[in-house]
């Protein structure tokens, strides 16, 4: 049962999520014309970039730990990734923005933005060149400084927070696909082609590479909710 336990995560990420989408006070199946749409959107470019990297050897999949579907070169696990792994973080945005309660200032999150684009700059100028924290660092300063100073958007303040939470579940989910508590790595890199920093067997890049993934989900969620509202 070994080439079932990616999509065992990706379905085991998504369960609880879905299953509570329907919870009264919750209902974030009311949600889904806004942020399905969205979810769909954001997964492709996404996709096209695991393909090339994929293709080009910068990370790829261990054969023991799939079901053996692929399209391209991408396992249907990971294509599925993109699709289980958002909803369940937005999900979690949600919930959290519902509640009503604003966990961090408008202040604190243009220092939060700056302190993480400082950190990941000062990375990107000692790494430039590498194709994984270049890629994924580039377009994460971009994406923040935009969000933050360009067109402040409202909705960072529960993004911050939301993602400080997830990194629980992150590092049991992104630790299995990395190789932690199973025999091998689902998910294996090419170490030359990124900082070769780990937390456990996590590489650094994964968080800002999960941080860019969940905010162009919620950034253009919250779009499409906004030009729906101005239409009705």
């Amino acid at each position: 049962m070994t080439q079932y336990t990616y999509l065992s995560i990706d379905l085991g990420a998504l369960l609880i999520p879905l299953i509570f989408s329907f919870h009264p006070k919750i209902k974030f199946n009311q949600q889904w014309p806004f942020y399905l749409p969205a979810m769909i959107m954001v997964a492709l470019p996404f996709l096209v970039w695991d393909e090339y990297f994929t293709t080009i050897g910068i990370w790829g999949f261990n054969p023991d730990y799939l079901s053996g579907l692929y399209i391209g070169h991408l396992p249907i696990e990971e294509i599925l990734f993109f699709l289980c792994i958002p909803y369940a973080c937005v999900f979690s945005y949600h919930c959290i923005k519902v509640s009503e309660y604003k966990p961090i200032s408008d202040k604190t999150v243009k220092i939060t933005t700056a302190m993480i684009c400082l950190a990941l700059g000062i990375l990107l100028a000692l790494n430039f060149g590498k194709y994984y924290p270049t890629s994924t660092f580039v377009l994460l300063i971009t994406s923040l400084l935009f969000f933050t100073f360009v067109k402040p958007s409202p909705y960072l303040n529960t993004f911050y927070f939301t993602y400080l939470i997830l990194q629980v579940p992150f590092f049991i989910t992104n630790g299995l696909l990395t190789g932690s508590w199973i025999d091998e790595a689902i998910v294996w890199y090419d170490d030359s082609e990124n900082l070769g920093i780990r937390i456990a067997t996590i590489p650094l890049e994964d968080t800002f590479y999960g941080m860019l993934l969940i905010l162009w989900n919620i950034a253009v969620y919250e779009v499409i909710k906004s030009r729906y509202s101005k239409i009705s």
